[in-house]
């Protein structure tokens, strides 16, 4: 779980579904330690109709041996991902018949994460969803 601290803090977030500039709605995402270190809190607003609020735990499964990204958002949405990270990239895998996603984000520089959120109805065949870009504020 050491190696999930390049996550803490504050993180501005741009999408490409929304205007950048003077005109980027509000977006931060944040990552905090639940008491013990043993879980992380991902926390996020998004001031833009198609994204909704949401809150996930980070914690790891040892009967699947991975870390599990377990997420909820104000739609009533709950998900389960898989979760890796090692060598500055991130990703997130959820493989459900019928709706499979997928993010893959690569940490640029200790403030910078590029990545990609994929969609599939088969976990064969895959397309973009969205591209996401987030900016440590702190």
């Amino acid at each position: 779980m050491e190696e999930l601290e390049a996550f803490v803090g504050e993180w501005r977030m741009r999408t490409s579904f929304a205007p950048a500039g003077s005109d980027a709605p509000r977006a931060i995402t944040t990552f905090e330690w639940l008491s013990g270190k043993t879980f992380l809190i991902q926390r996020w607003q998004v001031d833009h109709p198609d994204a909704p609020d949401g809150i996930a735990v980070i914690g790891w499964d040892g009967e699947r041996s991975t870390l599990l990204q377990h997420y909820f958002d104000s739609r009533g949405v709950a998900r389960v991902y898989e979760m890796t990270f090692a060598d500055r990239l991130w990703t997130l895998q959820r493989l459900v018949p019928g709706f499979c996603q997928r993010f893959t984000g690569t940490f640029d520089d200790g403030d910078t994460i590029r990545g990609r959120w994929e969609l599939s109805d088969d976990g064969v065949s895959w397309r973009t969803d969205f591209d996401v870009r987030y900016e440590r504020v702190r």
